[in-house]
């Protein structure tokens, strides 16, 4: 096997950084022991990488140029004391870009971007229909005031890292069978940022940012839900060193109300009527949520509050009135449905002309001994599934 460096790499006397790290990280991608457990293929891989230690760094290259030992060593050998970077190894296998002999990720920025915030918001039924503004308190990070996000003390301002030359990083050499590994860690003296802090801001200690409370108006648009968040952008958390504010959502959380229960877009509630007035038929008086809006209201308006349902003459319990555009709106537009179910109420005590009357009523229409009428009854959930299980 030739002995010339240059040969050892594939390349020509003139190659620059660029050429001599990608024929090294050819050759390592061929000869790495990982991929390669020849022991042939071991032996040439240590030559490569010692090759390669010398012609990357310029002071030993040009000893090598001028017939001289790069390691100071006897004439003809390399040792085991070749040093190189586990970076550029790294980037052999995984495309690590930089130029020369491979750098890391550098010093880490002191400002970023905030996180996102959420809180609760509990509203009302008619506010949740028709939307709202409300008020809300929210306790966030924001930027100090002190030192406008900076972190140090006013008239001061940080400085590059001495321990990793404002680098944020530190080399760490460790020896293996292939020599000395040479690995990246982020500084402990900065924490990676690259620079120091000398005299920390005594408002925020170094942060940029200080917790506050403060006031913000949220527009709850018509036809959210419970579980609806409205997003306010960069109303969050100020991020470290005075970065960029996160969002803040509102979740809402709608309370329950007195007569309507909802089911999507549409409300649901129940009617109570007597059995002579489900016999003979009725109208009733049922308010519409439109009522909770002009309730304490000062300002004039002109929204229906309450509307007449018709009971028709025979209805029976359990009768659904469906009536259109009487629910919510939809946060897409449109408007559900009022379902309203009638229940009729048999009387539990009668007096004696009461009774009287009513075995009158029952003997006019033959219905003193009623058979009844005898149907399948209905299936339970439970019941509807071992019959899917069954077929």
């Amino acid at each position: 096997m030739s002995q010339d460096l240059y040969e050892i790499l594939g390349v020509s006397r003139d190659a620059d950084d660029a050429e001599l790290k990608k024929a090294y990280r050819r050759l390592a991608r061929q000869y790495h022991p990982d991929v390669n457990p020849d022991p042939a293929a071991q032996e040439r891989f240590g030559e490569v990488s010692r090759a390669y230690e010398v012609l990357s760094d310029p002071q030993k290259r040009a000893a090598y140029d001028r017939g001289g030992d790069p390691f100071g060593g006897g004439a003809g050998g390399f040792g085991q004391g070749a040093g190189f970077s586990f970076t550029d190894i790294m980037d052999a296998f995984f495309g690590g870009g930089g130029q020369g002999t491979g750098t890391g990720r550098g010093p880490r920025p002191r400002v970023r971007r905030g996180q996102d915030a959420l809180i609760r918001l509990e509203i009302e039924l008619a506010e949740a229909a028709f939307g709202v503004s409300r008020e809300i308190k929210v306790d966030t990070a924001v930027t100090c005031s002190a030192c406008a996000g900076e972190g140090a003390a006013p008239g001061s301002h940080a400085v590059p890292c001495e321990t990793c030359r404002g680098q944020g990083e530190v080399a760490h050499v460790q020896r293996s069978f292939l020599g000395e590994i040479r690995t990246l860690r982020p500084c402990a003296a900065c924490r990676g940022f690259g620079s120091v802090i000398p005299d920390p801001c005594r408002e925020c200690s170094g942060d940029g940012r200080v917790r506050s409370r403060r006031s913000l108006t949220v527009k709850i648009p018509a036809g959210v839900d419970t579980g609806t968040r409205v997003q306010l952008a960069e109303q969050g958390e100020v991020g470290p060193g005075g970065g960029p504010a996160g969002d803040l959502y509102v979740e809402i959380h709608v309370a329950a109300h007195p007569v309507f229960k909802r089911q999507g877009d549409d409300l649901h509630c129940t009617v109570t009527v007597p059995m002579t007035a489900a016999a003979l038929g009725t109208a009733i008086e049922l308010p519409t949520l439109e009522a909770d809006v002009v309730e304490g209201s000062e300002q004039v308006t002109d929204l229906e509050t309450s509307f007449e349902l018709d009971i028709r003459p025979g209805t029976q319990s359990g009768t659904e009135q469906v009536l259109r555009g009487r629910g919510v709106p939809g946060l897409r537009g449109g408007r559900g449905d009022l379902v309203v179910t009638i229940a009729v109420e048999t009387p539990t005590r009668l007096d004696a002309r009461q009774e009287e009357l009513l075995h009158e009523l029952a003997a006019l229409r033959g219905e003193e001994s009623p058979e009844g009428s005898v149907k399948p009854g209905a299936k339970s959930v439970f019941g509807r599934l071992r019959d899917a299980f069954n077929h």
